[in-house]
């Protein structure tokens, strides 16, 4: 059954492509939740439009990312925290760095934006990798020093 996608589905297709998918699919999951719409005659032209506007959110999301990236990419977030010689007493986080880089510079990050496999638990100077929209990706130093 051919469908034109109205939103963006992981592993099938983006906002405004026009796919091949099997009828049970396109039944339960896709028209039920109102994600696709069946693809009759004519339905090309819908199609382009919602491609070119999918386009459109893309450049400016990515020329966001761009900017937020040129923003952050020179500066050092320090944080303090309690700690032994090198030790923390707790963690710094995700939703820590995030605070704090919106104290710092004015830039409004989402931790998911954060690649962070485990909290920092150390002092000194770590590297934690940013993964904006538009597939924009920099590194962004994080200072962790104790409280005085």
């Amino acid at each position: 059954m051919k469908v034109l996608l109205r939103s963006d589905i992981g592993g099938v297709g983006k906002r405004g492509d026009i796919i091949e998918v099997s009828g049970g699919f396109a039944r339960n999951h896709l028209l039920r939740a109102g994600k696709a719409i069946v693809a009759g005659p004519g339905i090309e032209n819908q199609a382009a439009a919602m491609r070119r506007a999918r386009d459109l959110r893309n450049a400016r999301d990515r020329e966001s990312s761009e900017t937020m990236a040129r923003t952050l990419v020179g500066n050092v977030i320090t944080l303090s925290a309690r700690a032994t010689k090198d030790r923390l007493f707790g963690s710094v986080t995700a939703a820590d760095i995030v605070r704090r880089v919106e104290e710092q510079t004015g830039a409004v990050l989402d931790r998911k934006d954060l690649v962070l496999p485990d909290p920092i638990k150390s002092l000194g100077e770590h590297n934690v990798r940013v993964e904006l929209v538009g597939d924009v990706v920099f590194e962004l130093t994080v200072d962790v020093v104790a409280e005085a």
